[in-house]
């Protein structure tokens, strides 16, 4: 499986409004990794549909995180910025079953069971599990997450 850069991005930009727990730039985040401002803005509208980012207008404005980091589950996350999470096009809903195998093929229901235990590992973790320590002012873990996620 392969994120796209539009998700992988989109978690950047959800670490940094956590780890600066203040009002950020597109520019200055653009900036910092690199990412064209024009591009990263079309992310920054998407994470605000979906209720993860919120702006403020005016002198000295920007945008902000709207919930909780706590709150924030990363399977939510990549679910919301990836158009289409199937490895393989069979899984796909619409698939029109082009493949010769697969009326006999069990590597369709090994997919869907890796795909389905993908996510389900990213629902454990909160955007506040992958903060950097440096930017936690507090350290905690939400209930979903387990103690074995790599520092």
């Amino acid at each position: 499986m392969h994120l796209t850069k539009h998700t992988d991005y989109a978690l950047r930009v959800l670490i940094h409004l956590a780890q600066r727990g203040e009002l950020s730039t597109i520019r200055e985040i653009a900036e910092l990794h690199g990412i064209s401002q024009n591009h990263l803005m079309k992310i920054v509208m998407k994470l605000a549909r979906l209720g993860y980012v919120e702006s403020v207008r005016g002198n000295g404005g920007g945008i902000r995180l709207a919930r909780d980091p706590a709150s924030i589950v990363l399977g939510e996350v990549v679910r919301g910025t990836e158009e289409t999470l199937n490895v393989v096009e069979c899984l796909d809903p619409e698939y029109d079953g082009g493949c010769r195998l697969v009326p006999g093929c069990g590597l369709r229901g090994v997919m869907r069971s890796a795909h389905r235990a993908f996510l389900e590992y990213l629902d454990r973790y909160t955007l506040q599990d992958v903060v950097p320590r440096a930017g936690r002012a507090v350290v905690r873990f939400s209930k979903r997450a387990d103690n074995n996620l790599p520092r």
